[in-house]
């Protein structure tokens, strides 16, 4: 029972995602007629509007820890993995992008950060073995670092969803920008990511 409970509860999440994108302001009614339900199962999985979203925040910041943690796996060198994290958050981050922006309306951007804490200890630590390597150079401590590294994949979202940015540029740019703020040079930076980006 709580096995088809849960998958009832799954596929309310992908079927709200895809009409919040679709419908920034999709009611819950919308929502349960979209997933062939009625508006009682939507609510006896989220009480609240705001309870889903947050369930779906929750869901794209566990995305990105398990995105991230399979980029940084076996990788020697902390410049190529940065890039790796970077370009793998922001295939996560972008199929979210939109709900980030919406969610930012109904949980709060300190409930975004905390429940994407994991992420940045991760990476706070993958940033101080640059440091003591002398392969990142920065007068901030590893776990800023992190901080500028997550605040880069927010405004370059935004970027996109204002159509100042190109998508289909934005995870190479962040990458790039994120290395670049570890101290890796300009070339270096794109040319490692252009290694890292290149088709098979």
């Amino acid at each position: 029972m709580a096995g088809r409970a849960d998958a009832n509860r799954r596929r309310i999440m992908d079927i709200a995602l895809a009409e919040l994108l679709r419908d920034a302001d999709a009611s819950m009614d919308q929502i349960a007629r979209a997933a062939g339900v009625v508006r009682r199962t939507v609510y006896g999985h989220f009480p609240s509007r705001d309870a889903l979203m947050s369930a779906l925040v929750d869901d794209a910041a566990n995305a990105v820890e398990i995105a991230q943690a399979e980029a940084l796996r076996d990788v020697g060198d902390p410049a190529k993995a940065l890039a790796r994290s970077m370009l793998a958050a922001w295939e996560i981050a972008d199929g979210y992008r939109l709900l980030i922006s919406l969610a930012q309306r109904s949980v709060t951007v300190e409930g975004i950060h905390r429940r994407l804490e994991p992420v940045r200890r991760e990476c706070a630590a993958m940033l101080q073995r640059g440091l003591d390597e002398g392969r990142f150079v920065s007068p901030l401590p590893a776990i800023a670092l992190a901080y500028v590294r997550e605040q880069v994949l927010f405004g370059l979202m935004q970027a996109v969803n204002d159509g100042v940015l190109d998508p289909a540029e934005a995870g190479r740019s962040a990458a790039v920008t994120a290395l670049t703020a570890a101290g890796v040079t300009a070339v270096e930076a794109e040319e490692l990511v252009a290694g890292l980006t290149a088709a098979p």
